[in-house]
């Protein structure tokens, strides 16, 4: 592939729907829509589960099977609790951030639409000097601009609805993509893109590609382990994202060093197998694609760990992508870093060959 960006137009302009689409973890059909409609002309044929899990077939006739993923939920709250004054308080829905929540707009996801709310937080000069309560998990509340319970639930707003944070998508400084919910949609978009070009560049794989949009991951990677059972797959290569750790208050010696700009990320982890991540890091290398390491201390927190350890075991490798501010609204990631993990994908992929099985003694 040449050194010229592996993104288009039509690439910005799905990226922007996809990522502007709120994927709230259990909602994420709507995203999935999205999804699928990019992929279609890229694929076979699909799969879905129960539970919103889409997945794209390259040569689903294969018995050897390939699986490439991501997850597609974002983090979000729901509504706990309504009180006589018409405050909504939330409890999380995956690993939502008390601390960035205070002045927040926010979508109250409800059967009649979207109602619009604020999390409000006490002036500053009414707080306390010295003794000032910061933002908890059981002190921030939504106001809709409602002055009873009744009055909020005449919205169409119950305990149980699902709510998210609108921030867009924009572009920092020419090549920093900056959004909500990068984690990790930005991964649901990579693996799409490798599709694309497969595609495009008229590429025939030996084996069956499974372009896997895994859900609630954000919750304890559960789609990926429904998942992993009805693929069954041979081999595994999932994207997420990971931390950025040079930007403020990050400290190196404990989270590794790490920096957007500067490649994909290789994980070395127990649920990495090492034959697999060799033939990726070699690949790397031929390509001259850059790349970063980083070790992880028991499991990846990703969906390679439901995968390796499904099925009797599935060679599995994690290539993530370096991310500033994770779980907040202002996630940002580099755009070579983007196309990187797209191009590391697919220059891999030429290298699989059918009933590899990556020995773990070879």
């Amino acid at each position: 592939m040449s050194k010229q960006s592996v993104l288009n137009q039509k690439s910005f302009t799905f990226l922007e729907k996809y990522l502007n689409n709120a994927s709230p973890t259990g909602y994420e059909s709507e995203g999935q829509k999205i999804w699928m409609d990019y992929l279609k002309p890229y694929v076979d044929d699909f799969i879905t589960d129960a539970y919103g899990t889409a997945v794209g077939v390259i040569n689903p006739e294969a018995e050897y099977k390939v699986v490439i993923e991501a997850h597609a939920d974002e983090i979000s709250w729901f509504v706990n609790y309504i009180s006589d004054e018409g405050m909504i308080y939330v409890i999380r829905n995956g690993g939502s951030d008390h601390q960035i929540a205070t002045s927040k707009r926010v979508n109250i996801h409800t059967e009649n639409g979207i109602v619009k709310g604020v999390f409000g937080w006490p002036a500053i000069h009414t707080r306390k000097k010295g003794k000032e309560t910061p933002p908890k998990l059981e002190n921030i509340f939504i106001d809709v601009g409602c002055s009873s319970k009744e009055e909020v639930e005449k919205l169409g707003v119950h305990v149980g609805c699902v709510i998210t944070y609108p921030d867009e998508f924009f572009i920092l400084n020419e090549n920093k993509f900056v959004c909500r919910a990068l984690d990790n949609r930005i991964g649901g978009f990579m693996i799409a893109e490798v599709a694309r070009l497969l595609k495009e560049n008229k590429k025939e794989l030996p084996f069956g590609l499974y372009i896997t949009n895994s859900v609630q991951e954000e919750v304890g990677l559960r789609g990926a382990e429904m998942i992993a059972e009805r693929i069954q797959p041979d081999v595994a290569i999932v994207t997420d994202v990971t931390h950025d750790t040079n930007t403020p208050m990050i400290e190196k010696i404990t989270e590794g060093d790490l920096k957007i700009g500067e490649g994909p990320v290789l994980a070395y982890a127990p649920a990495v197998q090492r034959n697999l991540r060799q033939l990726l890091i070699k690949t790397a290398e031929e390509k001259k694609i850059k790349f970063q390491r980083a070790a992880n201390s028991r499991a990846t927190g990703t969906d390679t760990d439901a995968f390796a350890y499904s099925n009797a075991g599935v060679p599995s490798a994690l290539i993530s992508l370096p991310l500033r501010y994770m779980h907040t609204t202002v996630e940002m990631v580099h755009q070579e870093d983007v196309e990187g993990v797209i191009k590391l994908i697919y220059e891999s992929l030429l290298k699989i060959k059918e009933g590899d099985t990556f020995s773990y003694f070879s």
